[in-house]
């Protein structure tokens, strides 16, 4: 079940947007996070291949709540091997397109491979900075963090690009879990608070993802 969280903080930050516009320049952060982050994983990507992943994850339910359809642009940070990024390819169409985004540049060859193996032209590579995704301006209708989040050691910095990067009405998706930042998750309380800092405000929660009681699906605008 969907749990609507929004308090009068995030009603005045969505108030904000409609009158000041999405393009409208990103609150600035007093000062950045700082907290204990996990390294970013550099290992072999076929551990994200199990077969079981789609059903655990629920991805096709992931991207129904995200609004992913044909013809959206939909960003993937921290994609891997592009698991979820073929996947969403294959939800857009040719009319869509997915940035598979990620800071490792043995993933990113991998990607733009596995796309032009799997003959996807609408997936496109791109390898960013810890920092920056390096998507263009007002180019993205979702955006989608798996197991990722937690291994952002600037977030307010990503945030802002993120923000900009975003078309109106476009959500933004977190799936992670609940940690101390260091342990591989973080939890979703504190997602929430950095993710309110950088002008975002939670529109629904969900639990569905893996049913283990610990990984949470958040959704922001």
């Amino acid at each position: 079940m969907a749990l609507l969280r929004i308090q009068p903080l995030h009603i005045l930050l969505a108030a904000a947007l409609l009158l000041h516009g999405a393009g409208h320049a990103a609150p600035r952060a007093s000062k950045e996070i700082d907290r204990p982050t996990s390294a970013p994983y550099t290992g072999d990507l076929s551990i994200f291949e199990d077969p079981q992943r789609d059903q655990n994850l629920q991805v096709n339910r992931v991207m129904d709540l995200l609004g992913i359809h044909g013809g959206s642009k939909v960003a993937d940070i921290g994609a891997g091997g592009g698991w979820f990024s073929v996947r969403a390819a294959r939800r857009v169409g040719r009319a869509g397109t997915v940035y598979a985004i990620d800071i490792n540049p043995p993933y990113v060859k991998s990607i733009a491979a596995r796309a032009q193996h799997e003959n996807m032209p609408n997936v496109r590579a791109i390898l960013s900075r810890p920092d920056d995704p390096l998507l263009p301006p007002a180019s993205v209708d979702a955006v989608l963090l798996l197991k990722t989040y937690h291994e952002i050691a600037q977030p307010m910095r990503l945030l802002r690009h993120v923000r900009a990067a975003l078309r109106p009405r476009a959500r933004l998706g977190i799936i992670d879990r609940n940690g101390n930042g260091s342990d591989h998750g973080l939890d979703e309380k504190k997602v929430i608070e950095e993710l309110s800092r950088a002008g975002f405000f939670l529109v629904a929660k969900y639990d569905f993802v893996k049913g283990d009681g610990d990984d949470y699906f958040l959704i922001f605008r």
